[in-house]
């Protein structure tokens, strides 16, 4: 996600700096007052600065999510690997505009267990975007249990969803 954020506050300092430029252009030569190579270089400036907050931002922000799953997962007593028995669908998009995948547990034990999932959500080039952990509470032996796996925030682009880890419990 980290990377994905920083094409984005990329591509907003270069819109920001053709806005600078055109300006530069449409007003000519300096007045006397201020010198227009000066202009721009603030401006500029004040761009990097706004990438630079927005890359920091979403950095945070999958850190945060990162380690809330950590969290998640390392609450579970006892859970065996179950990530064979987890499937994914499609990854789609909510009411709220954000990514979301159905998760399918089959529990092939002959008890009832429960199942906590990572699923994390990367671009089309692998990077990252978000993880998130969902709870399939209950499953019967022999049965399925779903959830939905929901990102943070909005996901922009080819977004695919695997799943990291699995456990049964």
């Amino acid at each position: 996600m980290t990377r994905h954020w920083i094409r984005s506050a990329r591509s907003a300092m270069g819109a920001a700096l053709v806005t600078v430029a055109v300006g530069v252009a449409a007003a000519g030569c300096s007045d006397g007052a201020g010198s227009s190579s000066g202009t721009a270089s603030r401006a500029a400036s004040a761009a990097a600065s706004a990438a630079s907050s927005l890359a920091s931002r979403a950095s945070d922000a999958l850190a945060s999510a990162t380690a809330e799953a950590g969290r998640r997962l390392d609450e579970v007593k006892n859970g065996v690997n179950a990530k064979d028995d987890v499937s994914l669908g499609a990854v789609g998009t909510d009411d709220a505009g954000r990514s979301a995948v159905g998760v399918l547990a089959r529990n092939t034990t002959d008890s009832a267990k429960s199942f906590v999932v990572q699923v994390n959500y990367r671009d089309g080039n692998g990077h990252l975007l978000d993880v998130v952990v969902v709870t399939v509470k209950d499953v019967a032996a022999g049965a399925s249990g779903e959830a939905t796996a929901r990102s943070h925030r909005k996901l922009d682009g080819d977004v695919r969803a695997s799943v990291s880890t699995a456990l049964r419990h």
